[in-house]
């Protein structure tokens, strides 16, 4: 007998051999129905696993991303078996076929470019084996025997991956019906458990990733567990389409991108407001919580970057130059300039914590092909903030920190959730740094209550984070606001501060941005509100539509007033009917649609339209703009 550890705690006897499936079922039928996986000892398997020594179990549903992640991965081998079925066993050489976010994906080389029509004959195939229900069996060979098993299908992808593997190892293998794989899993336990699948569209993808290898089909899809699952995704994909901040940047014309630039973002009249507006509402709020803004230059020289660390860490995503025949690098972090501000003057224990923010543009050097609107591009502005603090101080300005983000996210309508990143394998420092600034991470978000993952692996070179992942109103998540404490940098930078001993000792470090990227995180709203700012934000916060000429004097004595107030304000006195006027100010989404004709202008009114209704209210000039002016300062 083996003792089997459950998630609750629960400990259980069972007989040497048995499956996780069968010990399942002696559980909880129900249960066993909706399981895709089993995580043993941490590890996702497959739940005909045998269990032979003692371990601890934990059963993964849909709802866990392991068991998505396995019934996503099992469709991609239902998607490469489909495809051997329709084009032939020889007349294609299958790739790689992973899960990914959201779905999941096979490269394939065959001669036949494929169209959306062979995707939808394709997906009746792959329909096809799930109904099937094919036993989804596991074995493991010799790396001879796997070698000679996918020579003799003329499969020299899968033969290069295996001998890429070492010598020593046993290859898995899955099959299921007349398909077998080389993967090491996990999968589901038979082909029928995906309920419902859609296959997306096929793009080109090099072997590898490499652009010197050979081009392959790409084909995207995504598998659920029910139809009205898949359903509601594809909706939200449509949905997102309509979004896509890329196309309503060119429509509200907030920016472009040029080729002259690939990469670097050029901001319009409408954007530049946004744009102001998302920095002035920052420098309130930090000037309240206690920040000082500082600006640091964008071009230091090799000698400061090689003293940072970025010069051995990070020097593939840089830029250079030379001055005066010296090396140079154009900054893509504001960190090291931010520590020599804090060395120009001696600092006391009693200035801690000090906290300086910095709006810093940085340049980094992204793959042409990461490239994305303003979500991926090579120079941003990042809204950096440096604080200096005692390590007693650590937990209280974190707290202070996220109290920060918690009211601008807020603002926005953005939740969130947080993920803490430890220590990665190219980092500096040692063990004991690392444990203690862990330590003092994982402290803060435990003692607010807050519930995160942890990222194994995935923290900054000179120390862990904390990641903020907000939610838009599609249910996408976005990271942008980052907490990371580093012990680091002040003791290669040398810095210090004046004890209440009268010694010299070493301040903690903390880096911080909320938004991320400015520029993104325009982005990121944009999508958010499908182009329909809140009035505080809009690049027109109302346009005036004069009936006729005879009310147009009417229309820019009011425009007049309303600018001289500080509002956005516009007339158009085109000799078009009001109705067309209307209309194009719904697709340009100005919050608000201000008619003015005989009555208005005996009455001095307006007749008042909110962007997305119907009905048209009149109200008196000067109440509409002091309603106006109160949403503005209540950022509504």
């Amino acid at each position: 007998m083996i003792k089997i550890k459950l998630k609750d705690g629960k400990v259980c006897e069972i007989e040497r051999g048995t499956t996780a499936l069968t010990f399942l079922k002696s559980l909880s039928n129900s249960l066993a129905k909706k399981a895709l996986s089993v995580k043993i000892n941490g590890v996702n398997s497959d739940l005909m696993t045998p269990l032979n020594n003692d371990c601890s179990i934990d059963f993964m549903t849909f709802e866990d991303a392991a068991g998505r992640w396995a019934l996503r991965h099992s469709a991609s081998h239902v998607l490469a078996q489909a495809i051997k079925r329709i084009y032939g066993e020889k007349n294609v050489q299958l790739a790689i076929g992973p899960a990914i976010d959201n779905g999941f994906y096979y490269d394939i080389d065959m001669q036949k470019q494929l169209s959306q029509s062979d995707l939808d004959k394709i997906q009746k195939e792959m329909e096809k084996i799930v109904k099937e229900n094919l036993p989804i069996e596991r074995r493991e060979v010799k790396r001879e025997d796997a070698i000679k098993l996918f020579e003799a299908k003329g499969e020299k992808y899968k033969v290069q991956l295996i001998k890429d593997l070492p010598e020593d190892v046993l290859i898995t293998l899955y099959t299921q019906g007349e398909f077998t794989d080389l993967c090491a899993g996990p999968h589901l336990v038979s082909t029928g458990k995906i309920k419902a699948l859609k296959l997306q569209n096929v793009t080109g993808a090099y072997w590898r990733g490499n652009a010197k290898n050979k081009m392959l089909q790409r084909i995207y899809g995504t598998a659920f567990e029910k139809k009205t699952d898949l359903d509601a995704y594809l909706n939200m994909l449509e949905e997102a389409a309509k979004r896509d901040h890329r196309k309503l940047g060119k429509e509200l014309d907030l920016f472009s991108l040029h080729e002259e630039g690939p990469g670097f973002p050029f901001f319009h009249p409408n954007g530049m407001i946004i744009r102001n507006e998302l920095i002035n509402y920052w420098r309130s709020v930090h000037r309240r919580y206690g920040y000082q803004e500082i600006r640091t230059p964008m071009i230091l020289n090799r000698q400061l970057w090689e003293q940072s660390g970025h010069w051995d860490h990070y020097k593939e995503n840089m830029y250079f130059t030379k001055i005066d025949g010296e090396d140079y690098a154009i900054k893509p972090m504001n960190c090291p300039g931010g520590m020599l501000v804090y060395k120009t003057q001696p600092h006391s224990y009693r200035e801690l914590p000090l906290r300086m923010a910095e709006l810093g543009l940085v340049h980094r050097h992204e793959l042409s092909g990461a490239l994305h609107g303003l979500m991926r591009v090579r120079n941003f502005t990042q809204d950096d903030a440096h604080i200096f603090a005692l390590p007693s101080q650590i937990e209280g300005e974190i707290q202070s920190i996220i109290d920060l983000f918690d009211e601008i996210y807020s603002t926005f309508g953005l939740s969130y959730h947080a993920e803490l990143s430890t220590r990665p394998e190219n980092s500096m420092g040692s063990d004991d740094v690392w444990e203690k600034s862990t330590a003092a991470l994982r402290n803060a978000l435990e003692n607010r209550g807050l519930k995160y993952v942890v990222n194994e692996g995935d923290g900054a070179f000179y120390g862990p984070k904390i990641d903020f992942h907000l939610m838009d109103s599609l249910g996408r998540t976005w990271q942008c606001g980052t907490i990371q404490l580093d012990m680091l940098m002040p003791e290669k930078f040398d810095l210090t501060y004046t004890g209440e001993d009268g010694q010299k000792h070493r301040p903690v470090m903390m880096h911080r941005v909320v938004y991320g990227s400015i520029e993104r995180f325009i982005g990121i709203l944009i999508e958010h509100y499908a182009g329909v700012f809140p009035v505080w934000l809009a690049p027109i916060q109302a346009k005036i539509l004069p009936v006729t000429d005879k009310h147009a004097d009417y229309a820019f004595a009011l425009k007049k007033k309303m600018f001289d107030l500080g509002l956005r304000v516009e007339v158009d006195d085109r000799n078009e009917k009001v109705g067309y006027k209307m209309r194009e100010c719904q697709v340009k989404k100005v919050p608000y649609i201000l008619v003015v004709g005989d009555k208005e202008l005996a009455e001095n009114t307006v007749s008042v339209r909110k962007h997305g209704e119907q009905a048209t209210n009149a109200m008196p000039a000067d109440q509409f703009i002091s309603l106006l002016q109160k949403q503005i300062a209540d950022k509504a």
